[in-house]
């Protein structure tokens, strides 16, 4: 029945000293509060009158920002671009309102600018039409990974250690050399010389448990020794099980850090992301044998397919010192040591060469020597990534010295304290690794041999 203005006024004089809600008419509208809101979706409202209006519509006038877009299913990425063309869309769907009924809409605005963020990955899996409006009305924009090491960019991060501390609320200020030490800590995870990372979330993460560490000692400003602390309490899980490999490796002696032995080599590589990988000390053994027509390299430990593809490099580095031994119809078995985790990328190619040839030619190798470095077919020693975590990984493990690509060498961030504990060996070629990671005794011929293709 319609209520009428006359019987409105006859409900207030009722002695009720809270509010009237919830009174529907046969229309749907709806009084809150004594005011009359039409088409508010009261029970008697039509289903296709109860519309909740998407991100799209409510991003009409201004900009709607989508993070990870290719997320968005292929028929979602669809709608978008429609929206995006004709500037409106109707409301579609369904929602608590709708009782269920799928509702669908006149068109409504949907002017707006639109940013969308992702990965590299996220490329290939957006809607190609999509990409398309998206380059050619308005910009792609790579983002930066890492910025120049100056001092204008050092005091950005000071100013970010100090945005993290007040929108914490609760954590103590950085000491001058506390936020030295989370520059250092910005150096080291750009993983390039002269470059600080901008990944700052994790790096915001170390700077709220260094301040928690502050809090819990009853430091009135967080210190330098704050910061060591949290880098040990609030460690990855990357670094975490990085710690068990080690020290499982150790325990069951998989890790050898003393003594020489033939074709057995200690690589190192890195696990998790490229924010917060962990370094590890990994060996890497191999075994010469009788093979069949074509001498092969066999490979095992869960390589990836640069892995594999890196160990097929090192055949040619064999061929070129030792062709007419390899003619001779050998089989070379290489092994990367209980590496269930796998085994990706090529920085491991230089331990490959140098275990082969150990094996080869029976000559040992230093085990208190560890070596990171990819290789090319022509024997140059290049860059690779994750050198200081590497470094590290090397330090904890006891090993006395590391073979690095002098490329690297300045990639090395590295507390002073720290590196003195270990040798640094910088290498352009593979014969200076085999100088450096060999014990030649009464085998100098083989190593006059390795010399002559200087």
């Amino acid at each position: 029945m319609e209520l009428k203005s006359e019987k409105i006024k006859k409900i207030e004089k009722i002695s009720y000293k809270g509010h009237l809600y919830n009174l529907t008419t046969t229309s749907g509208n709806l009084f809150v509060n004594k005011i009359l809101v039409k088409n508010s979706g009261g029970l008697g409202t039509p289903a296709y009158e109860r519309l909740v209006p998407g991100m799209i519509h409510r991003a009409n006038g201004g900009v709607l920002f989508i993070d990870e877009i290719a997320n968005l299913k292929p028929e979602s990425q669809q709608e978008l671009l429609t929206a995006i063309q004709e500037k409106k869309y109707p409301i579609t769907g369904q929602s608590e309102r709708s009782s269920g009924a799928m509702v669908r809409s006149d068109p409504v605005p949907t002017d707006f600018v639109l940013v969308a963020a992702g990965n590299y990955g996220t490329i290939k899996h957006m809607h190609p039409a999509l990409r398309s409006r998206i380059r050619g009305y308005g910009y792609e924009i790579y983002m930066n990974n890492d910025m120049e090491d100056n001092q204008e960019n050092r005091n950005k991060i000071t100013q970010f250690v100090a945005q993290e501390v007040k929108k914490d609320g609760k954590i103590p200020h950085f000491t001058k050399e506390a936020v030295d030490l989370i520059i250092d800590e910005a150096r080291k995870r750009a993983g390039t010389s002269n470059k600080l990372t901008l990944k700052l979330r994790d790096l915001g993460g170390l700077i709220r448990a260094a301040g928690d560490l502050a809090l819990e000692q009853k430091s009135s400003l967080v210190q330098p020794i704050h910061i060591t602390g949290a880098k040990k309490l609030a460690r990855t899980l990357e670094q975490q099980i990085a710690d068990k490999y080690i020290e499982n490796k150790k325990k069951y002696h998989v890790i050898r850090i003393t003594g020489t032995e033939i074709g057995r080599v200690n690589g190192l590589a890195v696990i998790g992301s490229e924010a917060s990988f962990s370094g590890i000390v990994l060996p890497i053994e191999s075994e010469i044998t009788p093979g069949g027509k074509n001498a092969e390299i066999i490979a095992t430990g869960q390589l990836g397919k640069i892995a594999k593809e890196a160990v097929k490099n090192v055949s040619a580095i064999i061929l070129k010192y030792f062709g007419e031994d390899i003619k001779e119809k050998y089989d070379i078995f290489v092994q990367f040591i209980q590496t269930s985790e796998g085994v990706e990328g090529d920085s491991a190619s230089i331990a490959v060469a140098t275990a082969i040839i150990s094996a080869l030619k029976k000559v040992p190798v230093r085990q208190d020597t560890a070596m990171t470095g990819s290789l090319s077919v022509r024997g140059e020693v290049l860059a690779v990534g994750g050198v200081s975590s590497k470094i590290e990984a090397a330090i904890e493990t006891g090993i006395k010295q590391v073979i690095i690509p002098k490329s690297n060498e300045k990639d090395i961030v590295i507390p002073e304290k720290e590196l003195k504990k270990i040798k640094i060996i910088p290498v352009t070629s593979i014969e200076e690794v085999l100088q450096n990671a060999l014990d030649w005794k009464n085998k100098q011929e083989t190593l006059r041999k390795i010399k002559s293709f200087k």
